[in-house]
């Protein structure tokens, strides 16, 4: 599994001109699987991110999860993130998971934050996004199997 989060102002996904999700203060995650992905790895993931500490506390230190900021999270699936471009100049996505399966895990993985978080929003899957952010910071955190015990 490989994840970007982006701490944002507002985030927004939108497919054929119609915004599908959207939120203010929060975490835009992209979302990457992987072929050896099962539901513990998402398990382990989502546990991660929601115990990071990526707001400001009142002394200025980032210190802060997103439940005590009560901060909301976009969820965008992309198997871009495994892109891999060792050989060439065209990316091979190789090692992404394949449709079913991602779709699958995407799911399980929005299933449960909400279970955990309550109000998430989520991108459309497998669909032509475009996706709008005010990022705060900047302030991009990058998970993948090498980050993560």
């Amino acid at each position: 599994m490989r994840i970007v989060i982006q701490r944002v102002k507002e985030a927004e996904v939108i497919v054929d001109d119609i915004c599908v999700g959207s939120i203010g203060k929060g975490y835009l995650v992209f979302l990457g699987i992987g072929k050896e992905d099962d539901k513990d790895v998402v398990d382990r993931y989502l546990d991660k991110i929601i115990k990071l500490r990526l707001f400001s506390d009142e002394n200025g230190k980032t210190n802060l999860s997103l439940q005590e900021v009560q901060g909301e999270m976009l969820v965008v699936s992309q198997f871009t993130l495994y892109a891999d471009c060792k050989k060439g100049n065209r990316p091979d996505f190789i090692h992404a998971a394949g449709a079913v399966k991602a779709k699958e895990l995407y799911e399980y993985f929005l299933s449960s934050t909400r279970q955990r978080l309550g109000k998430v929003e989520a991108g459309e899957f497998g669909a032509d996004m475009k996706v709008k952010l005010l990022n705060d910071g900047p302030f991009t955190i990058v998970l993948d199997e090498t980050l993560l015990p």
